[in-house]
């Protein structure tokens, strides 16, 4: 019996953000930020449509109502179901001297980012990711092209813990 090479993993496949690929799942919690900045983006749109139904329409005599209802029920579907969608497609892992973030839905994007490119971290929190106990994780590398890598949707403490690992990576590179 021969030991074969595992095949290297397709960054790309339809399940190549699962757990069973390496990759751990942002939190939770973070449905519920997205669900939250997708309703503060919306809503407003929907209640803009909403009075232009109820003060344009009857002076053009267009159909009243039609355009609240699609702005409503567009509103409506994209809070429910797409943050629970992007948030399945977020996976990111941290180790061997490297940290890689993969996301995506439609448009996938698998970054590997070495700790010896890494020019600073960052770790930051918005008013609706502190109200969750959320924290996103920024890398800055060095070079031009997507120099700034974020990960969003970590705990608090997770994401200075890992700030702290790829600091310590850091100082031994550099010592």
């Amino acid at each position: 019996m021969t030991d074969t090479p595992a095949a290297p993993t397709d960054p790309f496949a339809p399940d190549a953000l699962n757990a069973r690929e390496g990759l751990d799942p942002v939190d939770p919690a973070f449905v519920h930020v997205l669900r939250v900045t997708t309703a503060l983006t919306l809503l407003p749109l929907a209640v803009a449509a909403t009075l232009v139904d109820i003060l344009v329409m009857p002076r053009i005599g267009g159909p009243f109502g039609l355009l609240s209802v699609a702005a409503w029920l567009i509103a409506i579907t994209m809070i429910v179901s797409f943050p629970a969608r992007r948030v399945t497609r977020w996976g990111f892992k941290i180790g061997e001297g490297q940290l890689r973030v993969a996301r995506g839905w439609l448009f996938r994007t698998d970054t590997i980012v070495p700790f010896v490119r890494v020019q600073h971290i960052d770790v930051g929190q918005g008013p609706v990711e502190r109200l969750f106990g959320l924290s996103h994780l920024v890398v800055h590398t060095s070079g031009t092209h997507n120099s700034m890598v974020t990960l969003p949707g970590l705990h608090a403490d997770l994401a200075a813990a890992m700030r702290e690992t790829i600091r310590r990576h850091i100082q031994t590179d550099f010592a």
